[in-house]
């Protein structure tokens, strides 16, 4: 596949660059290039990234980094099978246990939400940082919930780190699925309140909590395109109203020229007969002409 001419390779973090070291210098500058594609296109065009890592997978698959990136890439495409696989080889590289919740939430992907239980409750969650340790809960609330474990799921998520007023990179997330499960569970008033610390917390728009708020509170959002839409077709209406209106008082001379035209053959033929035949008086008649042609454009 094709690679801007603005990638470089050396977009890519210091510790995969380091990890590229082990191979020849121009194999190591393709595979980098790759890379920086799927970081790239993970998240507007997951097939274009998975595309990538599969072409970097080919290149390098014995470096942990591109085990990783394909293993990223294929989950943002619900491959769940072949993202565990991929998880599952970088972790043996690496001995690390940072794709562990990920890993658990491609055993709920794969319909398994008890291993991903069983997981969150496994050693290696103690060897998490903070945020790893707040992924694993996300992903063992998501697991309750998969099996209609609302209650279960809304303590799951009770933590000092949904309490805490500190906005750290997860605390609107965590927000948000503490909002989500009590909306869930019945509880509107609760959901609300959080959806709305959500939304306080969310600066880059990870989540879409002000849409869920702004729903709940009976707020509809109108597109703008679609009103120019309709005002363009109102135009339209009374543009056609007006050439109707010019158009009328043709038609009803145009009637009222057949009608006379009518009458004086009418008279002629009359005239005719008042010769032969003695003088009789005929009652008026009034002719009303309708404007069928008007019917016809009102139509």
């Amino acid at each position: 596949m094709p690679i801007p001419e603005d990638v470089t390779g050396d977009e890519i973090d210091k510790d995969v660059r380091q990890e590229l070291l082990s191979l020849p210098k121009g194999l190591a500058e393709d595979v980098s290039k790759n890379l920086v594609m799927v970081a790239r296109l993970i998240d507007e065009d997951p097939e274009g990234a998975y595309a990538y890592s599969k072409i970097a997978l080919r290149l390098a698959s014995r470096v942990a980094a591109v085990r990783e990136a394909a293993g990223f890439a294929a989950y943002a495409n619900q491959k769940y099978s072949e993202a565990l696989a991929e998880f599952r080889a970088a972790r043996r590289m690496t001995g690390s246990v940072d794709l562990w919740p990920v890993m658990a939430d491609c055993e709920r992907g794969l319909g398994r939400p008890e291993k991903a239980l069983e997981m969150a409750g496994a050693p290696e969650v103690h060897k998490l940082d903070k945020a790893g340790q707040v992924e694993m809960r996300l992903v063992a609330a998501g697991a309750r919930r998969d099996m209609d474990q609302l209650d279960a799921a809304i303590v799951t998520l009770q933590s000092p780190e949904l309490a805490s007023n500190t906005v750290q990179p997860w605390t609107a997330r965590l927000r948000y699925a503490y909002a989500d499960a009590l909306l869930a569970a019945g509880r509107e008033d609760e959901a609300r309140e959080w959806f709305a610390k959500a939304v306080e917390s969310d600066k880059d728009g990870s989540t879409d909590a002000s849409d869920r708020l702004a729903e709940m509170d009976g707020v509809e959002f109108v597109d703008a395109f679609v009103e120019d839409e309709v005002d363009e077709d109102e135009d339209d209406t009374d543009v056609d109203t007006e050439v109707d209106d010019e158009v009328e008082p043709q038609a009803e001379a145009s009637v009222a020229e057949e009608v006379d035209v009518d009458d004086e053959d009418d008279d002629i033929e009359d005239d005719e007969d008042d010769d032969e035949d003695e003088p009789v008086a005929e009652p008026t008649v009034a002719v009303e002409a309708k404007d069928d042609n008007k019917d016809d454009d009102e139509d």
